[in-house]
């Protein structure tokens, strides 16, 4: 049976090790500021109008479920035999930023909307804004 020569051995373990990282960086939790167009408009008839890039959170974090103690079975009657445990990715800080809007006849006005200057893994819980 033929034998690899060492150089061969060291590229493959190279390999191995480096395809092994990329998968762990893919699957650590990350939470972060994504930029997205907004188009702003003063009234349904769009009589002012204008465009800024506002900053949303986008990734995920962790979660977990698992059999709930002994004690959470007896204080829930053994209804709640899971428990989970989730963060959600969510603005932890918000900055107003100014939008100049464009209006018919050549006026323009500002108009003030709020930007993610924040984000972090959270607990999760419906929206607030």
């Amino acid at each position: 049976m033929p034998t690899a020569s060492p150089h061969t051995l060291l590229l493959c373990l190279l390999v191995l090790a480096a395809t092994e990282s990329w998968g762990q960086e893919t699957a650590i939790p990350g939470c972060h500021m994504h930029p997205f167009n907004v188009t702003v408009r003063s009234d349904r008839q769009g009589t002012c109008q204008g465009s800024h890039v506002a900053q949303a959170c986008v990734g995920h974090c962790e979660s977990s479920a698992f059999p709930s103690r002994y004690s959470v079975l007896v204080a829930s009657g053994y209804r709640h035999n899971i428990t989970s445990v989730s963060q959600c990715c969510t603005i932890s800080s918000l900055k107003k930023v100014k939008v100049q809007l464009q209006c018919v006849g050549n006026r323009r006005e500002e108009l003030e909307i709020f930007t993610a200057r924040a984000c972090q893994c959270d607990m999760c819980r419906l929206s607030r804004y």
